[in-house]
């Protein structure tokens, strides 16, 4: 099967999984840089951990740190015409190199936030691992069935009043302005129970309980601040609102078990929910020019190392890991403001990496990577080792 590109709206409707292997196996071949310096974990759950920060972590924990990593994920395999996810793609990808690396990587497949599946993952610790010493909570989902059955769905939208800002159309990369609306207060609740701290909370109560959370082990979630220009929309937004409960519950859950509990406020990057938020993929776009241009750009997996390797135990006044420091840095921020003052329709390819923001996109499900003919049939239906 000859497998191209579909995109609808944010996101791609199709993967391609030799373009996910190849994308992985360059992720690897970061992460082996740092071997010997990631000494974060030796029996790692990655929750979240079939794209974005939360396979780099995988990666970077593995062959970086020799970590054996449980994965659970939601993704979905091949069926007739329509193939895999890239998560699907990615995972089996990963597995199939951890294996010839002798490290021990399996996945659970199915709702995170479901009792079921905490049950399932527990069980496969108890069997394979004995017990973890690192969580990483990553989970990036619009919606979470709650334990009553009830469906909550996370809204992006400002907390007060409305917000006019400069935005980019990814259907035709024109630059206009957005106007987007207030969230009602229970708009505001069933973000913060999708995205906020309350499962991640339920996962450590669960694995404690289970008795196969190692003493003294260390749970990490991943955040984002960024600039005032995008406050609005994102920290003082619905999102922000559940990311500060996610903070709260990291200082919740280090004073009932025991164990560190942080967040890691990652950069800005190109992944399926950043590219759904208005205004942040043009602020990405002009932020990866400016940054490619300082030699300070980073992607996920770059991001990962640096966490593991070099930023554990280190925090801002808050408590907060700034892993956006390069992203914050004054030289930087004010570079991206000339530009966002600057940029129009009219000027776009002048002060945006438009080239490099599509790149990263389309990477993400598998192609335009380098190697790959996406002329040749390739077989869709790819194994993973399900735990």
């Amino acid at each position: 099967m000859v497998i191209e590109p579909k995109v609808r709206g944010f996101i791609c409707t199709t993967a391609h999984p030799e373009g996910c292997a190849k994308s992985v196996l360059a992720q690897i071949n970061t992460a082996k840089k740092y071997a010997g310096k990631i000494t974060a974990a030796k029996r790692a759950l990655v929750i979240g951990g079939s794209t974005g920060y939360g396979l780099a972590s995988r990666i970077a924990l593995a062959f970086g740190g020799g970590a054996s990593t449980l994965n659970v994920m939601f993704e979905r395999p091949a069926s007739g015409v329509r193939t895999a996810t890239a998560g699907w793609y990615n995972t089996a990808a990963f597995e199939r190199e951890a294996a010839k690396s002798g490290l021990y990587a399996k996945s659970v497949n199915g709702d995170a936030f479901s009792q079921e599946i905490k049950n399932r993952v527990i069980e496969a610790i108890k069997r394979d691992l004995g017990t973890v010493d690192a969580v990483i909570y990553s989970l990036a989902s619009p919606r979470r069935t709650l334990p009553d059955g009830t469906v909550a769905n996370s809204v992006l939208k400002t907390v007060g009043e409305n917000f006019t800002n400069k935005t980019i159309d990814l259907r035709t990369n024109e630059v206009g302005e957005v106007t987007v609306t207030p969230a009602t207060p229970d708009e505001i609740d069933a973000t913060i129970k999708v995205m906020g701290g309350e499962d991640w909370a339920a996962w450590i109560s669960a694995l404690n309980d289970a008795g196969v959370l190692e003493k003294g082990a260390l749970t990490l979630a991943y955040s984002y601040i960024g600039p005032e220009l995008t406050y609005p929309i994102y920290t003082n937004g619905s999102i922000g609102m559940a990311k500060r409960d996610l903070f709260y519950t990291a200082q919740a859950i280090s004073k009932k078990y025991g164990i560190t509990a942080r967040i890691s406020v990652n950069k800005a990057l190109v992944t399926q929910s950043s590219a759904a938020i208005p205004v942040v993929p043009l602020y990405i776009s002009l932020l990866y020019k400016v940054m490619k241009k300082a030699g300070t750009h980073e992607g996920c997996i770059e991001q990962m190392c640096r966490l593991f390797a070099e930023k554990l135990g280190k925090y801002d006044s808050e408590g907060y890991i700034r892993l956006d420091d390069l992203e914050m840095a004054p030289e930087i921020q004010k570079e991206v403001a000339k530009a966002w003052k600057a940029v129009n329709a009219q000027n776009l390819a002048d002060y945006a990496d438009i080239d490099g923001y599509w790149d990263d996109f389309y990477r993400m499900f598998g192609f335009k990577c380098d190697g790959v003919d996406y002329s040749a049939d390739v077989e869709p239906n790819v194994a993973i080792q399900e735990a």
